[in-house]
Formats: C-alpha cells, structure tokens, sequence
C-alpha cells in the first residue's frame, strides 16, 4: 500500500491568490451523525460547498472533494461538442478556502475540476487521483502539479497525519481506497469513447478514518463511500463482497442524471438519476446517503425531488441526510472502545490548529 505523510501545520496557502489564511467556513445549518448526538460529541465535519465539492476535516487534516468554485452562468467543457452552463453560486468561493491538506479528484472533468482551479491551485498541493488525472496534471510543463497520487481501483493509499509529537499514543490516520465507476454505459458507446477519449475515466473512493499504531497497523473508525461520476454498473457489485462484514456509515452519492449532449438533446445519461440512486443505496446498504452533484449544471436532468420522491417510495428516507450548498455534517470516528472525542496527541493537534483558525 501507498504510504503519504501530511503535516498539517506546514500545509500553506492552497492557492496562488491567497494572502492570508482564512478560517473555516461557517455553516448555515449543522446536522449530525447520529441525529440525536450532542454536536460537543462529534469530531469530524463535511461541509458541502456544492457541485462534488465539500471539505472533509478530522484530527486537523482538511480533505478538498473534486473543486469546482464556478458561477451561475459560468461554462465548462464536458467532452467533444459538449459543454454545461452553471445554474448556482458554490457556498464560498476559491479564495475564500480555509487551509487545505490534500485535494481528492474522483476525475479530470470541468465541473469537478475546474479553468480557475487548475490555474489558481499551490502546485504542490498533494492530490490524489484516477491514473488518467495524475497523467494531465503532471504534463503542463512548469505549470505541472508537482504532488499528485494515482490510485486504480481496489488501490489503497495511507494518509497519516503528522503532529510533530513523539508520543506512544495511536496516530489518526485516513486509508483512501479506489472504487470501481463508468461515466459511460457499457456497449459500444463505451468501446467508442475507449477509442476518442471523449470522456475520462472515473474513480469511486472509499476513505476510511481511523487510527494507526504503526505501518500496516491500521483501525478503521468510520467508514465513508464516495460513489464519483458512475452509472449503476455490475462492476459496483464488488464493493459489497470486499468490504462484506465491515460497516459502511456514510455513502456520499452523486446524482444529477447528467445528460449528453445537452438538456436540448438528451442521448446520453452519464451519471446516476434518482432510481439509480436507490439502487446503489441497497446495494452499498449504508447507514446514511447524503446525495450530492444533483443541481449544478443545466445537463443534470434528474433534481434532487426526484431523489426524494424514489427514497420515500423504497421505505428509506430515515437512511438519507439532505444538504444544502454552505450546511455542513457533522459526525463521530471511534477510537477502539472510545467514543471517539479527539483525545490525546492528535486532539491536542485539532486544538492547536483550530486556536490558529488556519
């Protein structure tokens, strides 16, 4: 397994055009995990910007989702012929980013990985991505990101978090694993798009937040799926026999029914609608779905309502938390027969960092 060690107080500035560290955004609503929790007992936050995008932070690592901080209006090309208008604001804009530890990019497309993005991003921010993605991102000369991490799928990465402390106690540590996806159907379209590259593969990510005593001594302490850009496809039927016994708390899908060409000539659909959505729900059975990349960009073609009305129908509902662009969850990671309050050096490294508002 990959190993990558990140220090969160060396991390800098995430863009060119910051001046100043900017404190972490402040939510418009904080919902929590479980729904009866003390807010006091939680530990770890995602905070959904909008798009894919959202910040992930525990144990003082932040964690940056496919960045996509374009406008309403705003366009990006998704392929040969294709493009896609913006529809909303994202919560806050790039320049406004809080410190960030490492980006994860589920695949190089406009709308998750953005023109302004690409230009204003520290080049050596870590990322971590498909293999097609590292491919362009390392090939832009002196402009080239100097960081960046491919993982296949069923290919894992350890991230551990540096606190600067020698100390016996467990260290917080983030595996990051590739999940199988298809932005395209298979037939020959698929075979087609093999050929022209119209449009880039795709990962799934399986991020596990735990605790590490040591290589290879790793501890699982909450589980989340990120779904990516993929269609209900019969390579998805993988990840519950591996992870089978092993407790998936949070599925963050993303939806939208994206449709190509365009919303005037809809051929095409290349990423999950609602039915899709509830399928992927039982298949991955996990304890919550927050649904995600939903009402972006005017190809997506199956709203967020439709999501809904499908979960009501499959008796679900009670396993979906919905988010609105600047709401953020919040939620626990166990630390072996604790309960997970941030305890010992690594919460002392939360604390240190949070008094700094960096």
């Amino acid at each position: 397994m990959k190993r990558l060690t990140i220090d969160p107080s060396t991390s800098g500035l995430p863009t060119k055009d910051h001046v100043e560290t900017k404190a972490f955004p402040e939510a418009k609503t904080t919902k929590l995990h479980p729904a009866n929790a003390k807010e006091e007992d939680t530990n770890a936050t995602l905070y959904f910007i909008g798009t894919a995008t959202t910040i992930l932070e525990w144990e003082g690592l932040r964690i940056l989702t496919d960045p996509n901080f374009l406008h309403a209006g705003d366009h990006v090309h998704l392929g040969p012929g294709v493009s896609g208008t913006r529809q909303t604001n994202p919560a806050i804009d790039l320049e406004e980013l809080p410190r960030i530890d490492a980006v994860l990019l589920s695949h190089y497309h406009e709308d998750h990985f953005d023109r302004l993005v690409e230009d204003k991003l520290k080049r050596e921010l870590p990322i971590i991505t498909t293999p097609h993605a590292k491919k362009c991102l390392e090939g832009k000369g002196e402009e080239s990101f100097t960081h960046v991490h491919a993982l296949d799928f069923f290919e894992s990465i350890q991230v551990d978090v540096k606190d600067g402390e020698a100390t016996k106690q467990r260290k917080p540590s983030i595996k990051i694993t590739g999940m199988p996806g298809k932005h395209v159907p298979p037939g020959p379209l698929a075979v087609a798009n093999d050929i022209l590259k119209a449009v880039p593969p795709i990962n799934g990510w399986m991020i596990e937040l735990g605790y590490a005593d040591g290589p290879e001594q790793f501890e699982n302490g909450y589980r989340i799926y990120i779904s990516g850009d993929t269609l209900m496809i019969d390579e998805l039927k993988e990840i519950p026999e591996r992870y089978k016994g092993q407790n998936i708390d949070l599925m963050l899908i993303h939806l939208g029914g994206t449709t190509i060409p365009g919303p005037n000539m809809p051929l095409l659909m290349v990423t999950m609608d609602a039915k899709q959505g509830v399928q992927l729900m039982q298949l991955i059975n996990p304890d919550l779905t927050i649904p995600i990349h939903y009402d972006d960009y005017d190809v997506f073609l199956s709203p967020l309502s439709d999501f809904k009305k499908a979960v009501l129908e499959a008796g679900l509902s009670d396993k979906v938390v919905y988010l609105d662009r600047k709401d953020q969850f919040k939620f626990n990671v166990r630390q072996g027969d604790d309960s997970g309050s941030g305890s010992g050096s690594s919460g002392l490294l939360a604390e240190k960092l949070a008094t700094h508002a960096v």
